[in-house]
């Protein structure tokens, strides 16, 4: 054997070992996160090799080499941690805590760990059991933050009651609150509107909480009159495709729940996934994830994503002016409906979807993909555009009067700028004709309501119609009983109560509105300053 092929000595061994923890420290002080992870990996390899080498020899050296195996498995957990590789993470702070059951940086990592992935009882756990040591370390204050971030979120969670009413009426300053993931009173059924939906349990109030859950990935951009380009955009989607790609390569059970939504392809055929699933505090399987390539990812996303300023969708804080998309995974499971029950506000990468009227227990829940405030033609050019034919109850309803004269009439007559409140006095005196009423007045209405809105709004023509055109009371209350609460029927409302003067029952009318509109996430305060600057 020659010289250079000798295994090297114990020693050159250490010298090593010492020359990759040094390096793998500085790399992880840098925040030079993948980087570290390689160094760390190669002291690790060696380290066990070591181990194995000297375990019947020398137990001092043994237990040397472990404590410094375990430091090694908890840095390189959150070095993993802060590539959002959260499996091998979490696979790292447990081959340390084998090693040490009460290694202070492996449990915090942890934590961290579980928090992120919504696991806030076993986080809180973890961080209750790094109390004596960060005493002791002079760490108290920051696993003290952890423990009341744990605590808080955990309440969220399993009671779903939110409160953003600081944050509001801070005029959405500083950071997005933070929010828990919740699932309410829902389960995943086999809809007759399309594939699978989202269903009720119990009946639920208007304004209260459906889900909340956080975006798998989203991309965002200011897209202005120059940048709103078909290339600007196709940036964008491509930055959000490789986010999920990632997401998806890093986590068995992002992976397994992506692989669960429809690529549109078989509908009536897909499995229907228990909604346990997506609770948070979900137990982690052995997740038999079927093949989910690039092209299927692709289909997937096509079907599934959401962009944030939608009609049915409030944004909050920061991202109002981006553009946004993103893939939030239960959201997904939500059907279409032209007189929908639900409504969502986006927070940071949050979606809060809650009951923009009363559910009851077996109903759908449904959001408008599209402008609910629209006629039936253009509603039905945008499903086109959406891939489906719309058969809810209103577009049946308008597609029986859609024959009659009248209406054309009066569709095409706003379109070439007729006088708006004639449009609505036609309109009127031709549904008293047709003796239609309830909901189906509320469909007539809804379907010209810029028509009505520009009445409502205006002195001039309120001089000269508004004796013979319904209250804009009646006209709000009829058309939100059909298809729910819009904000623009909101603003219509309030700057009506605004010029005659807001009393009690009209203010209590208002705030019952607006629960439809942003949920019971408020509280009265910063819930009436909400509709104020919706009329700013």
């Amino acid at each position: 054997m020659r010289q250079d092929d000798q295994v090297p000595s114990p020693e050159t061994a250490e010298d090593v070992m010492q020359q990759l923890r040094s390096k793998a420290t500085e790399l992880l002080l840098r925040e030079e996160w993948k980087e570290s992870v390689q160094v760390y990996s190669q002291f690790i390899n060696l380290c066990q090799e070591q181990i194995i080498n000297t375990s019947n020899n020398d137990p001092d050296q043994v237990s040397k080499l472990q404590k410094s195996l375990c430091l090694a498995f908890s840095n390189r957990a959150e070095a993993r941690f802060r590539l959002r590789d959260f499996n091998d993470a979490l696979q790292d702070c447990e081959q340390a805590l084998k090693l040490e059951t009460t290694h202070f940086k492996a449990l915090l990592c942890k934590g961290k760990l579980l928090l992120s992935l919504n696991r806030y009882s076993m986080a809180l756990d973890c961080f209750k059991a790094t109390l004596l040591e960060a005493h002791a370390s002079g760490n108290l204050e920051t696993v003290n933050g952890f423990l009341e971030k744990c605590k808080k979120l955990e309440y969220q969670s399993r009671t779903g009651v939110f409160d953003l009413s600081n944050w509001v009426l801070n005029g959405f300053r500083g950071k997005c609150p933070e929010l828990a993931e919740y699932v309410g009173a829902v389960q995943i059924k086999k809809s007759e509107i399309s594939g699978r939906g989202l269903f009720a349990t119990k009946n639920i109030d208007a304004g209260t909480l459906v889900l909340v859950t956080k975006a798998i990935a989203s991309e965002r951009g200011i897209l202005s009159g120059e940048d709103s380009s078909e290339k600007a955009q196709l940036v964008m989607w491509k930055n959000f495709i490789d986010k999920i790609v990632e997401s998806t390569s890093k986590c068995q059970r992002t992976h397994h729940l992506i692989s669960t939504l429809s690529n549109g392809e078989n509908e009536d055929e897909l499995e229907v996934p228990d909604i346990s699933l997506f609770r948070p505090e979900s137990e982690e399987s052995n997740y038999s994830n079927g093949k989910l390539d690039v092209d299927r990812i692709l289909s997937i996303l096509d079907v599934n994503s959401l962009v944030e300023e939608a009609v049915s969708a409030k944004v909050l804080g920061k991202n109002r002016g981006f553009h946004g998309v993103g893939l939030w995974l239960l959201a997904s499971f939500i059907n279409h409906s032209c007189n929908p029950n639900a409504r969502r506000m986006h927070v940071g990468d949050f979606v809060m979807v809650h009951a923009s009227r009363d559910v009851k227990a077996g109903e759908e829940i449904t959001l408008a993909y599209f402008d609910m405030l629209s006629s039936l033609e253009k509603r039905k050019e945008m499903s086109n555009t959406w891939g489906f034919h719309c058969n809810c109850k209103r577009c049946k309803f308008e597609e029986g009067l859609s024959s009659k004269q009248e209406v054309r009439e009066i569709e095409m007559g706003l379109g070439k700028g007729i006088d708006a409140g004639c449009a609505v006095y036609r309109l009127e005196e031709n549904m008293k004709r047709w003796i239609i009423r309830g909901k189906e007045k509320g469909y007539m209405r809804a379907s010209i309501w810029s028509a009505y809105s520009e009445a409502y709004g205006s002195e001039r023509l309120m001089k000269r119609w508004g004796r013979r055109i319904p209250a804009m009371e009646a006209v709000v209350d009829s058309v939100v009983e059909a298809v729910g609460i819009d904000e623009r029927v909101s603003k219509v409302l309030m700057k009506g109560l605004k010029r005659r003067g807001c009393g009690v029952v009209e203010m209590e009318r208002a705030m019952k509105f607006g629960r439809g509109l942003y949920g019971k996430v408020v509280k009265k305060q910063a819930l009436k300053s909400l509709l104020e600057m919706d009329i700013s």
